[in-house]
């Protein structure tokens, strides 16, 4: 039989009438059987989501002040949403519970994963579905990674009698037996997490938006949404700032081969973007590039020295000094006498000076110079590999923009062109480049 995991973010669930329109959403279709809910988020733009509710809390009673004020606040909360849907159930012994246990310090991680905890035992009343405490069957290694076996194991035991259930997002058990929590948006992977284990059909993600878009809609206007991508893609996407989904709950399902739906709650018959392990010709964007995405704030280490190509280990030991230092690269396009190292910016703050002095001890450069305020912009798509001269294209678009370019570089799979350009030229070159590949292939 096929089923579908159904996770719900904090924007989907921020209220009563948000509760109730999941709610809706998963009765509609029977084979919506397992759910995975976020804390509530907020229900306007100023508002405090219940995780930062939380960690506030945690913070006044780590200090040893007062914070039954804050846990009432948040209490509250609940109570609006229960009352609200005109339910018979309380959380108050919940709440004690942690207020105890907030006493006794039990940390901020247990703190963040009681939005969860109290959410996910309001829906399940909702519904009428059992409740699955998510500490009882998502468990991490003392090195903090997924202890997959053990994880899977458990969430097939738990659920193998259960029709139906809620299984609350965002933590687990830690190796010391304590709550332990993923990084922000960390439901999206308990989701992930829990239809790799039972090999659903699909892995339903649902949120206040349609889908990806092709381009970041605060610079390009109206952007058209991507209907299929793949687990590739999205990947690199998603580094380069694309923002719709946790990238790390993609390996559960890819390995699976599960594809992810992500749809819209407040919008519930739009398609959404599919995201797929791998694409068939037909399911080829419309467009010659499935995204475009990118990020500023990097800085360009440049290095040249006669004869370079000649030198045995010339790169390395500029990596090797970089990787002394704990900095990661981006990007290294090269040429026989000159290398390029693109870093993020954060890592040359308060130590520039001593690392180039560094570098220079080591490959004893011609010459070398950093260069900042760097944006890097990503093109992506599957598409590229099939269609020529789509670099062409994207320089030709930018050089009738006038902007400069700093740097290109295009991976072996031709899945993904990177430009570097001037910070102040970045929205700009997002907009040609959707401008070349989206808007004039419509006209």
């Amino acid at each position: 039989m096929s089923f579908k995991v159904v996770k719900f973010g904090g924007s989907s669930l921020a209220d009563a009438e948000q509760m109730k329109k999941a709610a809706n959403i998963i009765k509609a279709d029977n084979s919506r059987r397992y759910v995975v809910p976020s804390a509530p988020g907020k229900r306007f733009s100023d508002d405090i989501k219940v995780t930062d509710l939380l960690y506030k809390c945690y913070d006044l009673a780590e200090k040893g002040d007062n914070f039954s004020e804050v846990l009432e606040e948040i209490h509250n909360r609940y109570r609006e949403i229960i009352s609200g849907l005109g339910m018979d159930f309380s959380i108050d012994e919940d709440i004690k519970i942690i207020e105890s246990n907030f006493k006794k310090r039990y940390g901020s991680n247990y703190a963040a994963s009681r939005g969860e905890y109290l959410n996910g035992k309001v829906i399940a009343a909702y519904l009428g579905f059992p409740f699955v405490d998510a500490a009882d069957v998502i468990f991490f290694c003392e090195n903090g990674s997924l202890d997959q076996e053990k994880t899977s194991g458990a969430i097939r035991n738990a659920l193998k009698d259960k029709e139906y259930a809620v299984i609350p997002g965002f933590y687990g058990c830690g190796a010391d037996g304590y709550v332990k929590t993923f990084s922000r948006g960390g439901s999206d992977v308990t989701g992930s997490i829990v239809a790799g284990a039972m090999r659903a059909s699909l892995y339903e993600n649902w949120t206040d938006v349609s889908g990806f878009l092709v381009a970041d809609p605060r610079i390009v206007k109206n952007p058209e949404p991507i209907k299929t991508i793949t687990y590739t893609e999205l990947r690199e996407l998603s580094y380069m700032g694309a923002s719709v989904l946790h990238e790390e709950a993609i390996f559960p399902v890819r390995s699976a081969g599960i594809p992810i739906n992500i749809k819209n709650t407040n919008d519930p018959s739009a398609p959404g973007t599919m995201i797929v392990p791998e694409s068939h010709d037909e399911e080829l964007s419309a467009y010659t590039i499935t995204g475009i995405a990118g990020k500023k704030n990097f800085s360009a280490i440049n290095l040249h020295k006669d004869r370079m190509n000649s030198q045995i280990g010339f790169c390395r030991d500029v990596l090797d000094v970089l990787a002394e230092n704990g900095i990661c690269i981006e990007h290294m396009p090269s040429s026989i006498d000159s290398m390029t190292v693109i870093i993020d910016s954060k890592h040359l703050s308060g130590k520039q000076s001593e690392l180039l002095t560094q570098i220079r001890k080591r490959v004893n450069p011609d010459d070398m110079y950093v260069e900042e305020g760097i944006a890097l912009v990503a093109v992506v798509g599957r598409g590229m590999r099939r269609t020529r001269g789509t670099a062409a294209r994207i320089f030709a678009a930018l050089a009738h923009a006038r902007i400069n370019v700093k740097m290109i570089d295009q991976g072996s799979s031709e899945l993904n062109i990177i430009v570097g350009v001037n910070e102040e030229d970045f929205e700009q070159a997002v907009r040609c480049i959707y401008d070349i590949f989206v808007t004039a292939a419509e006209q």
